[in-house]
């Protein structure tokens, strides 16, 4: 099987069944476009071509697997090593390190590849303020809307990833009344 057709059963195909991205027919990829097999070069090569060519198509976030250290750990610095060269790469850092940390659509949804916070009271308008333009810190509220998860029970606990933090249905029901 060539590499156009194993690409083909995943992202082209998503497109097949779902439609090409368009001005009407948006997509939002969040996070962990790379480090996902092996050709993650021409899954985040394509996305961010759609992204190049018509931004209104094309809504990219950035996910843990975004940055310099996931992608030495799990294989997509490697393969872009092994396809081009480490200036390519870097580039690749570059693009992944602009990426939003997440959006709000319509006013109402608020999407992050992560999740919330060690603390309540963080505001739009706090996260908004934050630095993105680089390689994500091992606390804070950065890391943590790139590695928190969602928790059954109430409350905060540390997270099983030792980044980030599990957060319950309460954490999260006093978040959304706050924004």
């Amino acid at each position: 099987m060539s590499p156009s057709d194993l690409l083909r059963y995943d992202l082209l195909n998503l497109f097949k069944i779902l439609g090409p991205p368009s001005a009407t027919n948006p997509y939002y990829f969040n996070g962990d476009f790379v480090d996902r097999g092996s050709f993650s070069v021409e899954c985040a090569l394509l996305l961010l071509a759609f992204k190049v060519a018509e931004p209104r198509c094309m809504h990219l976030a950035r996910g843990n697997h975004e940055c310099r250290n996931m992608n030495m750990m799990y294989g997509f610095q490697e393969e872009v090593h092994t396809k081009y060269n480490s200036q390519t790469m870097e580039l690749f850092t570059d693009a992944f390190n602009m990426l939003p940390l997440g959006c709000v659509i319509g006013g109402q949804v608020f999407c992050v590849h992560g999740g919330l916070f060690s603390r309540d009271g963080v505001s739009i308008a706090e996260l908004q303020a934050l630095d993105r333009k680089r390689e994500p810190p091992d606390s804070g509220l950065m890391s943590e809307l790139l590695w928190s998860d969602p928790s059954p029970f109430p409350g905060r606990q540390p997270s099983k990833r030792g980044v980030g933090v599990a957060f319950g249905p309460d954490v999260n029901a006093r978040f959304l009344t706050l924004t």
